[in-house]
């Protein structure tokens, strides 16, 4: 520990703390999005991935000795780690480590957020920490970890869970707290059907970010006592928190904007439209999520790139992207591009026109073709002048329309649709 450590206490407190971040997930409701990656290796916001915002904020934190934990198809987001994320000095016990599912404790793969916590107790134990944080890998959001953690300590807690309030029957897809008026929780319900209303406002409910702060001991007490159990696989929000509730103190940290006092952004892009949503948010005149902060900078793993590149200007042909997210390696020839997200390597081609759309890395939209609320998948060719996002039953026949009218697009279902018109 160094000397400027001694005498900070935030500075203490960062040291104290061992993160893990959740990253093994199989991401079922992005579809043909997960289908190569794991969800938190997912493209987003043209240049990054989705777990590059919980490791920025750990580095912007001060945290320093994070594991991560993977399990489904990992080589992607391994790979991303390795070539992004090398920026620590292991000679100072700084560190960003995969942890892969290696069947630690028995036979099991990691079976839910609490089970593959608790197969990695030994390495915990190893780095000898006082507490542990415990995030997912694939949200969307900006966060000083120090004051959840700060507020953790002083309170006493045992344990003590991010939440923010949201639309109540966006809850059903969370878990949803219930907590007195000085913040100790009294309730929890993993996904419910019917959520309890936040008090004071009957619109919202107090959900879960997924965001733990335990002491270690504590952590330790409960995984090893699962353990012991004929069915040990858990999850924190099913089976952990629940069963913990009136026999620990577990403190709710509500989540707010240090500046506004208002609850902070926060997205859990695991469905195609929150994902679509998230991304439609970054391209307001002023963005909830400012991915230009210079003071708190989201990091990520860039390949070297040349500048993107707008083509011809004539009535009817101009390269242009009006409203919109354009990365470098993009090539605009002769397209419109409008208020959408462009990720790299994309190409629009001429009298092309995307609009209210998310084109994801190396894509190629062919000439005169129009996209409209369309998430396109990584490396996808769209033939010339097709047509996606007009009409929602034709869609649905070739693609996957989400519940509220995206369609998404992959390579797979593009070689399904020229496959049936070979054979027709």
């Amino acid at each position: 520990m160094t000397a400027t450590s001694i005498g900070n206490p935030q500075a203490r407190l960062s040291r104290d703390t061992l993160t893990l971040i959740l990253a093994g997930g199989s991401g079922t409701r992005l579809h043909d999005l997960t289908r190569w990656h794991a969800k938190p290796a997912v493209p987003f916001g043209g240049v990054y991935k989705t777990i590059d915002f919980s490791l920025s904020n750990c580095i912007n934190s001060d945290l320093r000795r994070i594991f991560i934990l993977t399990q489904y198809k990992s080589h992607s987001l391994n790979k991303h780690i390795h070539q992004g994320w090398n920026m620590l000095h292991p000679e100072l016990n700084e560190f960003i480590d995969l942890l892969p599912a290696q069947q630690r404790t028995g036979d099991c793969w990691y079976q839910g957020t609490a089970d593959a916590v608790r197969q990695n107790l030994d390495l915990v134990r190893e780095q000898d920490p006082r507490r542990v944080l415990v995030l997912a890998g694939d949200h969307v959001y900006k966060m000083d970890y120090r004051h959840m953690l700060q507020r953790h300590v002083d309170s006493g807690a045992d344990m003590t869970i991010g939440c923010l309030p949201v639309p109540r029957l966006q809850a059903r897809e969370f878990g949803v707290i219930t907590a007195d008026d000085q913040g100790w929780v009294r309730r929890f319900d993993e996904k419910p059907a019917d959520p309890l209303p936040w008090p004071g406002n009957p619109q919202q409910a107090l959900a879960s970010m997924g965001i733990y702060v335990f002491e270690r001991d504590f952590l330790e007490r409960i995984l090893d006592q699962r353990g012991r159990d004929a069915d040990p696989c858990d999850d924190f929000g099913r089976d952990i928190i629940p069963g913990l509730i009136g026999r620990a103190r577990i403190a709710a940290y509500d989540f707010r904007d240090p500046d506004t006092g208002l609850p902070a952004y926060w997205r859990d892009v695991g469905t195609i439209d929150t994902y679509y949503d998230a991304h439609m948010d970054l391209l307001a005149v002023t963005p909830p999520l400012d991915l230009y902060d210079r003071d708190w900078p989201v990091w990520t793993y860039h390949e070297q790139l040349p500048p993107c590149k707008f083509v011809f200007d004539s009535d009817g042909r101009r390269g242009q992207a009006l409203d919109s997210l354009v990365a470098a390696g993009c090539i605009i020839s002769g397209g419109t591009v409008r208020h959408s997200c462009l990720g790299t390597n994309v190409r629009v081609n001429s009298f092309a026109l995307v609009e209210d759309s998310v084109i994801l890395p190396n894509a190629d939209i062919g000439r005169g073709c129009q996209l409209h609320r369309v998430v396109v998948d990584a490396n996808c060719a769209i033939p010339p002048g097709t047509v996606i996002g007009l009409d929602p039953v034709a869609d649905g026949r070739r693609f996957h329309v989400s519940p509220h009218g995206i369609t998404l697009v992959s390579a797979e279902m593009l070689a399904r649709r020229m496959l049936d018109a070979d054979v027709a």
